[in-house]
């Protein structure tokens, strides 16, 4: 069995569920990688119905991310988490590619 470039954890798959059930529709978590930030790269996370014809689906538990083959370069070897914390509840990626990363996590180098 081969390890799939990008994963969606078990906290990302239930935020996931939990929001399209809040909206009362069906969605999927879009995950992509821009130019900027303060490190050079950032990640756009964005709520779609519908993937684009080149997307890598990521699905787990009834859940489901995407990824655009550009931004999968970049994120191969991921992880899509969802972290509630004191400081803030939000989606972010583990990725091994990212040689550092500001301080809110948000943009990276490679």
């Amino acid at each position: 069995m081969t390890q799939a470039p990008v994963t969606l954890s078990p906290a990302a798959a239930r935020r996931l569920k939990a929001i399209a059930a809040a909206e009362g529709r069906p969605l999927m978590l879009r995950v992509a990688v821009e130019g900027g930030g303060c490190s050079g790269f950032q990640y756009r996370f964005d709520l779609v119905e519908e993937a684009e014809a080149d997307d890598l689906k990521i699905e787990r538990d009834g859940a489901a991310a995407l990824v655009d083959v550009v931004s999968l370069a970049l994120l191969s070897g991921s992880e899509i988490d969802f972290a509630d914390e004191l400081a803030a509840a939000e989606f972010r990626v583990k990725n091994p590619n990212a040689k550092s990363s500001c301080g809110c996590g948000v943009s990276f180098s490679i």
